[in-house]
C-alpha cells in the first residue's frame, strides 16, 4: 500500500488505530478494566477506525493487558468489522512456534481482522523479564532477526529442507497470515522493517525527537519481500481531544504522574485526586509548555495536527494513544477525533 496523500473515505475506515494499555482504574476490578476495554474497542469500531491493538506489559498491577493474545480474541468476539491485535508481542518473551499457533488460530476466528505487531523489547523490568524467559541469559535484542525469521517460516515461508524444523506444523494450517507489523522506538525497528520487507510502526509517545525522521527513513530504504509490496508505515500519538479544558489537563496530567510513577518503580492504579491535584495547580499550569510529546486541545486542533504528522512522517496511519483515568472520557475523545479528523482531511 502506498502513502495515503487524500481524504480518507467516509465509506471505509479512517486511517486511524488505538493502542489500549487496559488500565486499571483505581478502585476498579481486572474484570471491569477488560469490561471496559471491549467498550473502547466497539466506541471506536462505531467511530470508523481501522484498528484497535492491546499493548504486552507485566508484572504492573495498574495494567490488564499481559496476556495480549487473549484480549485480541475476547475483542474480536465482541466487535464485528474493526481488526484487532496484539502491538505488540515481545517477541523475546515467546516462542515463535507458539506465537504463530496463536495467531493462526486467531486468524481462523476471525478472518480478515487480526494483526500481528513484533517488538524486541521485554514489555517489563529486567527480573520479569528473566522469569518470562525461564532465565535464558542470552542476548534479546540479537536474537530477535531471528525469532522473526522463525516466526515468519511457521506463519507459510516454510524452512529449508533441510532445517530441523522443516516438518513442524503451526496447527491450525491456514492460508491467510495477521497483518504483520514491526515496532520501534529507536531506528532499529523501522530500519529492521525496510529490510525485511516488513510494515513499520514507530512510537512516537515514546521518541518523539526520533520519530519522523526513522519513519522517512523506513520508506526510503524499503526493499520489498515480493514482486510489488510496498512500504507501509504507521505512527502511535499520544492524543487527547475534547472541548473542556479542564479534561485536557487531567489527560496531560495523569500522563505526567504515570511517567514520574513507573520512574519511580510505582506500577499501581493513579488516585483521581491525585490528577485532579496536579492538574488543577498553579505549578502544573504554569510548566505546561509543546514539547511536541502529546496532541491535546478541541478536536479540530488535534486532528489538524495529527494529520501534519501523519504527512511529516510519511506515515500511512496514526495509532492514537489515550492513556487516562476516565475511560468515558477516552471514549467521547476518540469519538470527537473521528469526527474532526473527516471534515479536517
Amino acid at each position: 500500500m502506498s502513502v495515503i496523500d487524500g481524504s480518507p473515505s467516509n465509506a471505509g475506515p479512517l486511517p486511524l488505530a488505538v493502542l489500549d494499555f487496559v488500565g486499571i482504574e483505581h478502585g476498579e476490578s481486572p474484570s471491569a478494566a477488560i469490561a471496559g476495554a471491549v467498550a473502547i474497542a466497539r466506541t471506536v469500531e462505531a467511530a470508523g477506525y481501522r484498528r484497535y491493538w492491546v499493548s504486552e506489559h507485566h508484572n504492573m498491577t495498574s495494567l490488564a493487558c499481559s496476556a495480549p493474545e487473549l484480549l485480541t480474541a475476547h475483542v474480536g468476539a465482541h466487535t464485528s468489522r474493526i481488526r484487532v491485535g496484539a502491538a505488540g508481542i515481545m517477541l523475546p518473551n515467546h516462542a515463535p512456534f507458539k506465537v504463530a499457533e496463536m495467531f493462526r488460530t486467531l486468524v481462523a476466528m476471525y478472518p480478515g481482522r487480526i494483526d500481528l505487531a513484533l517488538g524486541r523489547a521485554p514489555g517489563t523490568d529486567p527480573l520479569t523479564a528473566h522469569v518470562l524467559r525461564r532465565g535464558a541469559s542470552a542476548d534479546a535484542g540479537a536474537e530477535f532477526p531471528g525469532q522473526v525469521g522463525e516466526l515468519l517460516a511457521f506463519l507459510g515461508d516454510g524452512f529449508p529442507a533441510d532445517h530441523p524444523y522443516a516438518n513442524l506444523v503451526a496447527a491450525p494450517v491456514i492460508d491467510e497470515r495477521p497483518e504483520l507489523f514491526v515496532l520501534g522506538s529507536s531506528p532499529y525497528g523501522p530500519r529492521f522493517a525496510a529490510v525485511n520487507g516488513m510494515s513499520a510502526v514507530f512510537a512516537h509517545h515514546m521518541s518523539p525527537e526520533l520519530a519522523f525522521d526513522a519513519l522517512r527513513a523506513y520508506r526510503r530504504e524499503f526493499a520489498p519481500r515480493a514482486e510489488g509490496a510496498e512500504p507501509y508505515s504507521a505512527l502511535s500519538v499520544l492524543a487527547f481531544a475534547s472541548e473542556d479544558e479542564e479534561a485536557v489537563l487531567d489527560f496531560e496530567a495523569a500522563w505526567t504522574l504515570t511517567i514520574q510513577n513507573i520512574s519511580r518503580g510505582i506500577r499501581e492504579p493513579l488516585r483521581p485526586e491525585d490528577i485532579r491535584g496536579l492538574a488543577r495547580s498553579d505549578r502544573f499550569r504554569a510548566a505546561r509548555r509543546d514539547d511536541g510529546r502529546m496532541v491535546t486541545g478541541e478536536p479540530k486542533a488535534v486532528a489538524t495536527r495529527l494529520l501534519e504528522m501523519r504527512q511529516e512522517a510519511q506515515a500511512d496511519e496514526i495509532v492514537v494513544v489515550t492513556p487516562s483515568l476516565d475511560r468515558a472520557r477516552r471514549q467521547a475523545s476518540f469519538t470527537a477525533l473521528a469526527d474532526a479528523w473527516r471534515r479536517a482531511a
